[in-house]
């Protein structure tokens, strides 16, 4: 079995999503390190809310790298097998770099907290948005989102499934999108709850800030392969690496490219590692020879044990 791991972004946050997987030593060491290096009690924050305040992008984006990397290393702990290939949905791509050793980790807790407060500051408040088109292929909401536009920005940022696209920019033209999307045949276009308007052209302020800091930072090469988001490519050169976080901040996640990639690369078995179910249920969708599951839960990360030791 050739199998590869994928790592959830923000959106996939809810309070006690941590306790899913019992009293884990590993688990709470991780995320206390990851406390350590920002100063700030993140384990309480997930244990006990409010919700509105995992809810926030500066808050969001180190809890679920800190919750990818803690079940990862649960996943190790527990004699799991290193996969061959690792990938992350946006925010989740820093997980995957920490799982290959590429990225120290409490460097990277404090480098995607920079990364949500720069892309929060990049646009004020109401001004930008995202919406999910349901039901429309991307060259259709590529036209929508060009008849929109009218001299404001709007295109894709997620690629997430067929049928599922997730558009970005200045709120009227995301507004506008959206009936340019029905009257082109998608079901719905639903506006989604985020604070900034994230994956287009407008988040360039924050990839400046983004590539600032990480021209400070090591990243070594990796010890697993990891697929990005932006070139659906696999990197091994350190400053390429840090080339592609910074144009991700304001490119698309090409995510149905990246899994059907893992298909080529002769995958035949995904599974999401960290909270929530929503990349497993896109990897369906998205490539129906592709096998696989989630470690959302105790009973996750044990039923993934015995189906790899077992192949």
């Amino acid at each position: 079995m050739k199998f590869a791991f994928v790592f959830p972004g923000q959106g996939s946050q809810s309070v006690g999503m941590m306790a899913a997987y019992g009293e884990s030593a590993v688990i709470r060491a991780c995320f206390a390190e990851a406390s350590e290096a920002l100063g700030q009690d993140l384990w309480q924050m997930v244990a006990e809310g409010p919700a509105e305040q995992l809810a926030l992008t500066v808050n969001t984006q180190p809890l679920m790298l800190t919750a990818g990397v803690a079940v990862y290393r649960e996943w190790l702990a527990k004699g799991g097998a290193k996969p061959a290939l690792v990938a992350g949905h946006s925010l989740g791509e820093y997980s995957a770099l920490v799982a290959a050793e590429a990225l120290d980790f409490q460097e990277a807790v404090k480098l995607v907290r920079l990364r949500a407060q720069a892309m929060q500051e990049a646009v004020p408040a109401g001004e930008g948005a995202m919406a999910a088109l349901l039901g429309l292929d991307e060259a259709e909401a590529a036209a929508a989102c060009e008849e929109a536009a009218q001299g404001q920005v709007v295109s894709a940022a997620n690629l997430n499934s067929p049928g599922q696209i997730v558009i970005a920019g200045a709120a009227a033209a995301v507004e506008r999108a959206i009936a340019a999307a029905k009257a082109r045949g998608a079901k719905r276009g639903v506006l989604l709850p985020v604070s900034a308007p994230f994956h287009c052209a407008l988040m360039k302020p924050a990839a400046e800030r983004l590539a600032e800091r990480l021209a400070t930072l090591e990243i070594k090469v990796p010890t697993i392969a990891v697929l990005n988001n932006v070139d659906v490519a696999i990197e091994t050169d350190p400053a390429r690496i840090k080339d592609a976080l910074v144009r991700q901040a304001y490119s698309p996640v090409r995510w149905i490219e990246s899994v059907r990639a893992m298909a080529q690369q002769g995958c035949t078995h995904v599974f999401e590692c960290g909270p929530g179910k929503v990349l497993a249920g896109m990897t369906k969708r998205i490539e129906g020879s592709l096998l696989g599951g989630a470690l959302a839960d105790a009973a996750g990360v044990e039923s993934t044990l015995e189906l790899t030791r077992a192949a």
